[in-house]
């Protein structure tokens, strides 16, 4: 059996591997010119909840998984935004790593374009290792409504600087945390969407218990993501019962090659729940 020891620290080995590789991904996205970009929908209205509402589902978009390995690719990114919207996603969420998970920035722009092609107004969050302003230049190019933005990997300060740079860009800063010292940075950087990670990203463990206490913390005002581990209808209705506003699903719906079943009978339980939460 592997010791915890030795397990952390592989897992922080590949964090900082991912982050090696992000600074050279800058390094030439720095190099890129913009143009004028499409008017970014609200992604804090499409995740916030009011009294006795649904729980909001955010869909993820990710073709590989460091843990997990390949998941389906059945449905093109485009195909399967769509699939997503249907079944009533009210936000898709892309991962733009190649190297780690074999997201693109074009798995990005070609979710948003059929999104839009169907019109549907659903918020496309870019999910990558933020370091640097160009990706959230390149996001906002992209078509990007909202830009996630990891606590745990950049100083306080540099959190800050990010999240202003984001608002400027018109891009809505969606903050991961995993603790209350970065749930404190989260609030620092003002940010009006909060993603708690069931997941540590040290060690990998789920862990229900932190992740409601975290949850419980995000002040009012603010929308409180569940970020990982739900997998079927009735996770869903336990978390809708609870403080957050909105769910990740990701592995989950990356299995199906017909995401649409397992996200409608989720949407439905996120309905279900509402009536005992907040």
């Amino acid at each position: 059996m592997e010791r915890r020891g030795t397990a952390r620290a592989r897992v922080v080995s590949l964090l900082a591997s991912i982050l090696e590789a992000k600074r050279r991904d800058v390094a030439s996205l720095r190099r890129g010119a913009y143009g004028g970009a499409r008017q970014p929908l609200d992604a804090f209205a499409a995740l916030s909840r009011g009294e006795g509402e649904a729980l909001r589902l955010v869909a993820e978009i990710k073709l590989r998984s460091p843990s997990a390995g390949p998941l389906s690719r059945a449905l093109t990114p485009a195909l399967r935004a769509l699939a997503y919207a249907r079944a009533g996603a009210t936000m898709v969420s892309v991962l733009c790593d190649e190297p780690f998970f074999d997201g693109s920035w074009e798995h990005l722009e070609h979710a948003r374009a059929a999104l839009d092609a169907e019109r549907y107004e659903v918020a496309v969050l870019a999910k990558d290792f933020v370091i640097d302003e160009s990706q959230i230049r390149e996001a906002r190019h992209r078509g990007a409504d909202a830009i996630l933005l990891i606590a745990r990997i950049v100083p306080q300060s540099r959190l800050i600087e990010l999240a202003s740079y984001a608002r400027s860009e018109r891009v809505e800063p969606f903050v991961e945390v995993v603790d209350e010292r970065e749930l404190d940075a989260a609030l620092l950087a003002q940010a009006r969407i909060v993603g708690v990670n069931a997941r540590d990203l040290d060690t990998l463990v789920m862990d229900a218990v932190r992740t409601k206490r975290i949850l419980d913390r995000v002040p009012p005002g603010v929308a409180a993501v569940h970020l990982s581990g739900l997998r079927e209808a009735a996770d869903v209705a336990e978390i809708a019962t609870g403080r957050a506003d909105a769910a990740l699903i990701g592995e989950a719906l990356m299995r199906d090659s017909d995401p649409e079943p397992r996200l409608r009978a989720m949407v439905e339980a996120a309905k279900a729940g509402a009536n005992g939460s907040r």
